[in-house]
């Protein structure tokens, strides 16, 4: 059981006719858009499935598999926003949200961009952290913040400066030293969610997923995921389930899965490209392998190799 007093997490376990209480400060992080406090209002039911990952590793394709594994059915009932609500998100009252993960039937899938560091973990849920080439997932960033609409219509537009080019624009995002608790979409942020979730995986109910192996084998890791997840899915099923899961078809569904409406420009361009390889064709390779020197700095080199797909 996981309780919250102050900015504290009590973390209580029964061990044979004893409780054990451990307390531990969680990280928090926080920007005008997130607070990762608001997970300390959140109380957890057994099975759980939590959805930690950073800005464009592949939230929404998650959050979608997520929905058909535990729906097991193509066809959504409901918005997958309000499905699968992002808790930390200031936009939304916090009691909105609370009230609205408290009346769902179904077991409850929770996205999160909080490392797992900063949350209120309990052993009757589960974590999925999703990975993606930093370099992929920085371009796609990019992409994103061309599409959003900045502000409400009718607010008048104040001025802003014209964003570098996106090849000079990446070459300062690997060059950022900032405070993953400040600016998690950073290079630095980006290695340190991946990196805590890398060290915590056998000691806690966490699964690391990488972007490359959904777009290599969808069927297969859907269905590894369902395995871990100990949700049962008849044969007959899973051709619909995998087929709803493409690229092509989230893509022509977007207005239903796209996180937020008002957000976007465009929900369509919010599933711009669907694979991997955009920084290699912007960087020589002496950046590339400057690239490489400095996520060696940050990240485990076991962690190092899978991220970026080498054995």
């Amino acid at each position: 059981m996981v309780e919250a007093v102050g900015r504290s997490l009590h973390l209580v376990e029964v061990v044979g006719l004893s409780v054990v209480v451990v307390t531990r400060d969680p990280v928090r992080y926080w920007s005008a858009n997130q607070d990762s406090a608001r997970w300390l209002a959140f109380t957890h039911r057994p099975g759980d499935i939590v959805i930690s990952t950073r800005s464009k590793h592949g939230t929404t394709w998650m959050q979608m598999i997520c929905a058909l594994l535990v729906l097991q059915s193509a066809k959504l009932p409901a918005p997958l926003a309000e499905l699968s609500p992002w808790l930390d998100w200031r936009a939304l009252p916090l009691e909105k949200v609370l009230l609205q993960l408290r009346a769902q039937r179904h077991r409850r899938f929770i996205k999160t961009h909080t490392p797992l560091d900063g949350l209120p973990l309990d052993q009757r849920a589960r974590y999925i952290v999703v990975a993606r080439h930093p370099l992929d997932a920085a371009v796609s960033m990019y992409h994103q913040n061309e599409n959003l609409s900045r502000q409400p219509a009718r607010q008048p537009t104040a001025p802003t400066r014209p964003r570098p080019p996106l090849r000079t624009w990446l070459l300062a995002w690997i060059e950022s030293d900032a405070d993953p608790r400040q600016q998690p979409d950073s290079l630095p942020g980006v290695l340190h969610h991946l990196t805590d979730a890398w060290r915590r995986r056998g000691a806690d109910p966490v699964r690391l997923v990488h972007y490359d192996d959904l777009r290599a084998d969808l069927e297969g890791q859907m269905r590894a995921l369902a395995e871990w997840l100990d949700i049962r899915i008849a044969e007959h099923v899973w051709a619909e389930l995998v087929a709803a899961a493409g690229f092509s078809s989230m893509q022509a569904r977007a207005d239903l899965l796209v996180p937020s409406s008002s957000m976007l420009n465009d929900n369509a361009a919010f599933f711009r490209r669907g694979r991997s390889g955009a920084a290699a064709e912007l960087l020589f390779d002496a950046e590339l392998r400057h690239y490489r020197t400095r996520v060696e700095q940050h990240v485990p080199p076991d962690l190092v190799n899978w991220l970026h797909r080498e054995r």
